[in-house]
């Protein structure tokens, strides 16, 4: 068995996740427009140069979430699915994780949007194991708008994958080989540790870090 890790936004949907939630939450008045669309962004530009205060932003979208009952966020979420994300997962997608899947391979989604934007989507991907940044909540699961632990951004890729995997008595040691597909730069430590890393749709700091060292580019969307 062979581990498979995936990062999710534009590696294997060719949309940021997290960036079109706000911009669904913009559309369907949940929040001020205009205001909001200028902070998402620029967190979103923030993301791209790598310069993304990961836990500021994290406050800033688990602050949003708190301000409405987990039922609404959770009315809303299937909108957003059936919306934007469902027709955004591409053939080639799904292909890609069923070759592991087929294999007997390990798989999991690990990004750096939270977990309750991609859990759905994850499942609606066929993937059992998501590690994302997890929103606190109450015991009856209504969020606070605070961080529950470290983000799953850069390095904390990496220590969330080898706590996931030590909860199964298991290293990235413990496979033959280890993959992870990623678009990002941002993925980069991560990226680092796997046998297998593979530059996808990657954006053009992580093209040139691929060609650099040798690694594998694969594009799965026409449109890259």
């Amino acid at each position: 068995m062979n581990l498979a890790l995936f990062d999710l936004d534009h590696t294997l949907l060719p949309v940021d996740s997290d960036y079109e939630w706000g911009q669904f939450l913009a559309r369907i008045g949940a929040v001020d427009p205009d205001a909001f669309e200028k902070s998402n962004a620029e967190w979103f530009a923030q993301y791209q140069a790598g310069t993304l205060d990961p836990v500021k932003y994290l406050e800033f979208a688990f602050g949003t979430l708190a301000k409405f009952p987990r039922k609404q966020l959770d009315a809303w979420h299937e909108q957003f699915m059936a919306q934007v994300i469902l027709p955004q997962i591409t053939p080639a997608a799904r292909d890609l994780l069923q070759q592991h899947q087929d294999a007997g391979d390990l798989v999991a989604i690990v990004t750096a949007t939270n977990s309750f934007v991609t859990e759905p989507i994850a499942k609606a991907l066929g993937v059992d194991f998501l590690i994302a940044s997890d929103p606190e909540t109450t015991g009856d699961g209504e969020i606070t708008g605070k961080l529950a632990d470290t983000p799953t951004y850069g390095p904390g890729k990496v220590t969330h994958t080898r706590a996931w995997l030590a909860t199964m008595d298991m290293t990235l040691a413990s496979f033959p080989r280890s993959f992870f597909y990623s678009d990002s730069h941002n993925d980069l430590p991560l990226m680092a540790l796997v046998t297998d890393p593979v530059a996808t749709n990657p954006n053009a700091r992580l093209k040139e870090h691929a060609i650099a060292h040798g690694w594998p580019i694969l594009n799965l969307f026409d449109a890259q």
